[in-house]
């Protein structure tokens, strides 16, 4: 007899079936484990067998041969212990019950208890597609579990409880599927850190409004204490509202990398990661055997803020210049690549200097004689031209921070004009893979960004003077795009030009001796 139990496989973000098919033969015991597996998959065996023996079933004595269906692709993780122990259960005709429609996922501990694995919500996503009518998967994997919709999701604390409801048995507690995740009740607007609590720094905060309205990447340049990292932080209070498909996409990445809260289930508030500067470029950019996702795809569809943006190691710095720019990352292996979505709003935070005083109006500069160069030198040209905003964020005044009162914006209100800015940019792209103007094709530019004579003359002049590449060219014109959007103009003006242009001056002025 042959027995075959549903399960789920996971090649990166896309999950794929996997059959697992047991067979007992002969008298003599022997247990091999075939279908490509790894080293933890074979490991099963072992973890398998004591948890069957010590949840007090028969374990099935003979020539043991479990495969995993399709054979030519690789399985890894602990993912299938529990449809192999559901298999051998069958096979030795210890559960009788019809398992067509059903799927199962999870790793088993020696005693019997399910424990939780990565990656299960794209998995469960691709056994609805799959036609799968129910799942059994750990109970600290249900919320995440029970995002997808038409699919029974049961949460299994134990292999003794799973059995006695196949079995059609009575247990205590009962196993019953979990209520599907609500994402229009859930709670997406709970932000601990608002503008309000910045004093001053009016143009920068502007600028940052500017970048979360169009999607625009954005550097900071300012001393120490000047707010920059305040102001970075709050930035996740201002960017639009999360969609659920967005919500979705980065909980599966999320979901795979095994940094997913299993008291949430789904993420329904932007990202905001800020890697230490001593991060490696594979902790950036994901890596290790088996490629997981790094900071820049966990920051997707949200923030990726590098503070002391120097200080990070250029091999690091350079890995995401394509990945910036594509909104995908391929990590390629012995064993195959493995593609995982970027798409991130890059935001950098540095000091002009290693003291951090150049330029300061009242404190000096104590760096030697070249020193600021080479510092700035380890932001590399063609980074920074990926860069759409760059910012002087100059020291707070005294009669700034003093001042009481409200008078400073509150982040609420600066999201809510962002909110219309960006559904202007989803009404201009609808139907189109383009989600904001940071993203405008070259097609897409020229028929949303149409210049009048004046504005053209106006560009040309600064493109000249400025020694512009054609990459910032394009950025000038999406940043203007951004600011008439806000502004409730359909056609871009020299204003908005003058100001998007301002936001580009800082690579040329303090960038120039160090290129």
């Amino acid at each position: 007899m042959v027995a075959k139990v549903q399960s789920m496989g996971l090649t990166g973000l896309e999950a794929f079936p996997v059959e697992v098919e047991a067979d007992v033969a002969g008298t003599k015991y022997r247990f091999d484990m075939v279908g490509l597996p790894d080293a933890a998959v074979n490991e099963a065996k072992e973890r398998v067998e004591a948890a069957v023996k010590n949840c007090g079933y028969a374990f099935p004595y003979g020539h043991i041969t479990v495969n995993l269906a399709p054979a030519d692709v690789r399985k890894a993780g602990s993912v299938y212990d529990m449809p192999i122990f559901i298999a051998l259960m069958v096979v030795s005709r210890q559960i009788s019950a019809d398992l067509s429609g059903s799927a199962f996922l999870g790793e088993i501990s020696l005693s019997g208890d399910v424990r939780r694995v990565d990656g299960v919500l794209p998995m469960v996503i691709e056994a609805r597609a799959a036609g799968v009518e129910r799942i059994f998967v750990p109970a600290e994997n249900a919320k995440e579990a029970s995002v997808v919709d038409r699919i029974r999701v049961y949460p299994v604390k134990n292999m003794r409880q799973l059995v006695a409801f196949l079995r059609g048995e009575e247990t205590e507690p009962a196993l019953v599927p979990v209520e599907p995740f609500d994402f229009a009740a859930a709670d997406t607007r709970v932000y601990p850190l608002d503008f309000a609590d910045v004093k001053g720094q009016h143009n920068a905060k502007r600028a940052l409004e500017v970048a979360a309205a169009g999607g625009h990447n954005i550097l900071m340049s300012g001393p120490p204490g000047s707010g920059k990292s305040m102001l970075a932080k709050r930035l996740p209070s201002i960017l639009p509202d999360l969609s659920f498909e967005e919500a979705l996409q980065t909980t599966k990445i999320y979901s795979v990398a095994g940094a997913l809260d299993a008291q949430k289930g789904l993420i329904t508030q932007r990202p905001f990661r800020s890697p230490h500067h001593t991060v490696s470029a594979a902790g950036l950019s994901g890596g290790g055997a088996i490629p997981k996702p790094g900071e820049i795809s966990l920051a997707h569809n949200g923030v990726l803020f590098l503070d002391e943006l120097p200080e990070f190691p250029r091999a690091s710095l350079e890995t995401m210049r394509q990945p910036i720019e594509d909104g995908k990352i391929t990590i390629s292996r012995a064993s195959g690549s493995l593609t995982y979505p970027c798409q991130v709003m890059l935001v950098a935070a540095m000091n002009p200097c290693p003291c951090g005083y150049l330029g300061h109006p009242t404190k000096a500069c104590t760096c030697a004689p070249g020193a600021a160069q080479r510092y700035l030198a380890r932001v590399s040209g063609p980074l920074l031209d990926r860069i759409d905003i760059q910012i002087e964020v100059p020291p707070v005044d005294f009669e700034a921070l003093t001042a009481k009162g409200g008078a400073e914006e509150t982040s609420e209100a600066i999201r809510a004009r962002v909110n219309r800015a960006r559904a202007v940019q989803q009404k201009r792209f609808e139907g189109t893979a383009t989600t904001c103007n940071a993203k405008m094709t070259e097609r897409q530019l020229e028929k949303y960004c149409a210049l009048t004579e004046s504005c053209k003359k106006l560009l040309q002049s600064v493109f000249d003077k400025l020694g512009l590449s054609a990459r910032a060219y394009n950025k000038i014109l999406k940043l203007a795009r951004t600011i008439a959007d806000l502004a409730g103009e359909e056609n871009i003006s020299e204003a908005h030009l003058m100001e998007a242009i301002r936001y580009r001056n800082l690579d040329r002025r303090i960038f120039a001796g160090a290129k």
